[in-house]
């Protein structure tokens, strides 16, 4: 186990471990051959080559460099080495735009750029010239480089690093554990994206923490766990948790091939740990609940009889009647161990963190005998501030606070963070990080409570509270979470700020349409045509009136309207990280969200 409180850095940590592991597989990534993997070992030599050949380039302590990649083996290297460099990392999403490359590029400074390959520098390259950054590195051949750009090959620049023979130990020995390591960029739900600057201590300490919490889990042991790394890296949530958390504990790390091929590499893989966002969550219990309703008889009747029981023993144990107990063990075998097959059959547990998890939602992955853990963090606390633990799981909740993470409420109800996870403040807006930390604290803009058991419970959030004309405070992501467990429902944004009360814009699932569409006789595809189909606005409106049945008189949704596509990255309607992005979607929907008050005044 490490010592993290002695610690000096993130990448003087990662060869420490790669001494200790040497030959042993750490990174994974899968080919035509199948599964290939980098050792410990291999990785640090290649970490160590990259960083003095980015050095050879010319960036030196303090420097920034972008990267733009998908996740893969040479995503943690580029990472690593810009650290070990005494250079700051600023990872960027693969959905980026152009604009959003420029954004990032000139509000950074960075010096110059990491790229995987042709398809991810298309939209790189421009925002490059924009910003006057001359040198790219590029992990696979360039099909054509404008004119003042230098695409340097990313095993050109390994050749040259190798050819160095200072001594890396000390360089990595100069950067302190309290130097920035990281700009993350906020995904910019409200507007353009925001530089979190990040030290090694701040990962340090988060990592540290989460290392406590791993180590609760029945059967964890160093050296032996496995991760499969899917959500972006450039995210913080990923960049921490399935990135630097997995070198602390020694796990190997399988990098996914795609969304995709998700639920195929879980298969393969076998991952012992996996972490998400609520999303993908929710699209596995509907892929599992349709699946089960189109076997039908005998199976569709054990799965509901698995929820039932299970949700009964999670909720009031001691509800069991001794037939139901019984009942419940057959379940383990008929239906829960055939659930824990297809994820592997080595879970250990699913951690969802980077938005609310709906109740309903972790409830079904426990009584299908799956642990889910929800936790609770922010990019400004590098990332995670806390997580349920494995007994007590308290699923309205978001668990305690890690290791070295104090928490507070203020008088007004906000969640206040201090340690130090806390970030050092947002790149160049020394006014706003003032205001966001004060005296040491976070403040976090969520509201919420301690229980008996210092367990956080998030009741709302300051900035998406929506306020009703009859005054009263409603929680949109509640609603809408609520709203998406109906099947025919795949994502919604629910309006009502000073309105008498709420409206949807409802994304219809797209299976669900595709299944509805052929049952119905209607042909056509996707969402064309359905919003004026008055068969199909019936069978939404079904589903509104049943999600309405679980609302309270003011979250109860009156009216809707039927988006016209699905909310994603490319229409700027979603974050990489997946959560709406509220005021683009009004922007092309708020005028008919507004018209149905009309409509109901008529």
């Amino acid at each position: 186990m490490l010592d993290f409180d002695t610690a000096k850095n993130l990448p003087s940590m990662f060869f420490g471990q790669a001494e200790k592991y040497g030959a042993a597989p750490f990174l994974w990534h899968k080919t035509a051959e199948g599964w290939q993997s980098k050792s410990w070992r291999d990785t640090a030599t290649e970490v160590s080559r990259l960083s003095r050949g980015l050095r050879g380039l010319g960036v030196s302590a303090g420097d920034r460099v972008l990267i733009v990649s998908e996740n893969r083996p040479e995503w943690m290297i580029a990472d690593l080495a810009i650290m070990a460099a005494g250079a700051v990392a600023v990872p960027a999403y693969t959905t980026n735009t152009v604009d959003n490359h420029t954004h990032v590029l000139r509000d950074s400074g960075a010096r110059i750029a990491i790229v995987s390959g042709p398809a991810l520098a298309e939209r790189l390259l421009p925002a490059c010239q924009e910003t006057g950054v001359t040198t790219i590195v590029t992990m696979a051949a360039l099909d054509e480089v404008p004119q003042g750009i230098a695409a340097v090959d990313w095993n050109a620049v390994m050749a040259q690093g190798a050819g160095f023979k200072d001594d890396i130990g000390a360089k990595v020995n100069s950067v302190a554990r309290g130097d920035l390591a990281a700009i993350i960029y906020t995904s910019g739900t409200g507007g353009d994206p925001t530089g979190v600057m990040l030290s090694h201590g701040n990962m340090i300490c988060n990592v540290m923490g989460a290392d406590n919490f791993l180590r609760m889990l029945p059967g964890f042991a160093d050296g032996q766990e496995s991760f499969l790394s899917f959500l972006p890296l450039s995210h913080s949530y990923e960049h921490t948790v399935g990135q630097f958390v997995p070198i602390a504990i020694g796990a190997q790390i399988y990098y996914a091939e795609g969304l995709d091929k998700l639920v195929q590499n879980i298969a393969e893989v076998r991952p012992t740990i996996m972490t998400a966002v609520p999303r993908l969550y929710e699209s596995m219990r509907g892929r599992i609940l349709r699946g089960a309703e189109q076997a039908g008889g005998l199976k569709l009747k054990m799965l509901r009889a698995a929820l039932r029981l299970g949700t009964k023993a999670y909720e009031d144990p001691k509800s069991l009647s001794i037939i139901e107990k019984l009942q419940n063990a057959v379940l383990d075998k008929l239906v829960r161990k055939k659930v824990a097959e297809r994820f592997g059959g080595r879970l250990k547990a699913f951690v969802s963190g980077g938005a609310p998890l709906n109740y309903d939602v972790g409830v079904f992955f426990l009584s299908l005998g799956l642990r889910i853990l929800q936790g609770y963090g922010q990019t400004e606390s590098a990332p995670v501030v806390s997580v349920n633990l494995p007994n007590p799981n308290k699923l309205r909740t978001v668990g305690p606070p890690l290791k070295g993470v104090d928490v507070k409420i203020a008088d007004d109800g906000e969640i206040l963070v201090a340690g130090e996870l806390v970030m050092l403040g947002y790149w160049g807006k020394p006014e706003r990080s003032a205001e966001t930390v004060r005296d040491g604290w976070l403040h976090t803009g969520d509201i919420g409570e301690l229980d008996e058991n210092g367990y956080i419970r998030i009741t709302d959030r300051k900035k998406d509270i929506i306020v009703n004309s009859g005054g009263d405070n409603i929680s949109p992501q509640r609603v809408e979470g609520i709203l998406c467990l109906e099947a025919a429902i795949g994502q919604t944004m629910v309006h009502g700020d000073k309105r008498p009360h709420l409206v949807a814009l409802i994304v219809p699932d797209a299976d669900f349409v595709k299944d509805w569409r052929r049952e119905a006789g209607v042909p056509g595809s996707g969402l064309e045509g359905l919003a004026s189909n008055d068969d199909f606005r019936k069978t939404i409106s079904a589903a509104i009136d049943r999600a309405n049945a679980d609302l309270s008189v003011i979250e109860k949704v009156r009216r809707f309207i039927i988006a016209e596509d699905a909310f994603t990255v490319d229409n700027g309607m979603m974050t990489p990280s997946m959560k709406i992005r509220r005021h683009i979607i009004k922007q092309s929907y708020g005028e008919a969200l507004d018209g149905l008050y009309a409509k109901a005044k008529g």
